[in-house]
């Protein structure tokens, strides 16, 4: 059995996981994200001061960066779900971003015909709205990544 066909089944059973059990896919990504910025924040803020000497400013930034990186670790972990946020961060740009070249593309002259800018414009609305819900319940994002890794596993499996 090739790499594939592998990467495909272990999709599928992770996707079926996220829809399953949506709660606790979604705390786990929550408690890994924080553990990586507790990491990545104490290890920056060591990096910054092993070169204090040589280079002041590039450690100040370091020290800076690790201890936000350290406060947003503790929050993911203990008081935000990591993964409604991050998803729902991720759908109010994509929806802002489309939305300005719906508008965009109806008001200017463009490659685009209007149907298609209108199309945009509509998805972009539809793109906000999800950013809504998934930070509102973080049950919903857990179900869209699930079947999401599900139809990459088929994707895999098949070809």
């Amino acid at each position: 059995m090739n790499i594939e066909k592998i990467s495909g089944i272990l999709f599928i059973i992770l996707g079926l996981i996220f829809i399953i059990f949506p709660m606790f896919s979604a705390e786990l990504v929550s408690v890994i994200v924080g553990v990586s910025l507790l990491f990545f924040g104490f290890a920056s803020i060591i990096n910054g001061f092993s070169v204090w000497n040589m280079l002041t400013h590039f450690s100040l930034v370091n020290i800076i960066i690790g201890i936000i990186a350290i406060i947003f670790g503790l929050l993911f972990i203990f008081a935000i779900d990591a993964l409604s946020f991050l998803v729902g961060l991720q759908f109010y740009i994509i929806g802002f971003i489309m939305i300005v070249f719906g508008i965009i593309g109806l008001i200017a002259e463009s490659r685009l015909s209007k149907t298609t800018s209108l199309l945009i414009l509509i998805f972009g609305i539809i793109a906000i709205v999800l950013a809504v819900y998934s930070i509102a319940q973080p049950i919903y994002a857990a179900i869209l990544i699930g079947a999401c890794l599900i139809i990459q596993g088929l994707r895999f499996y098949i070809d």
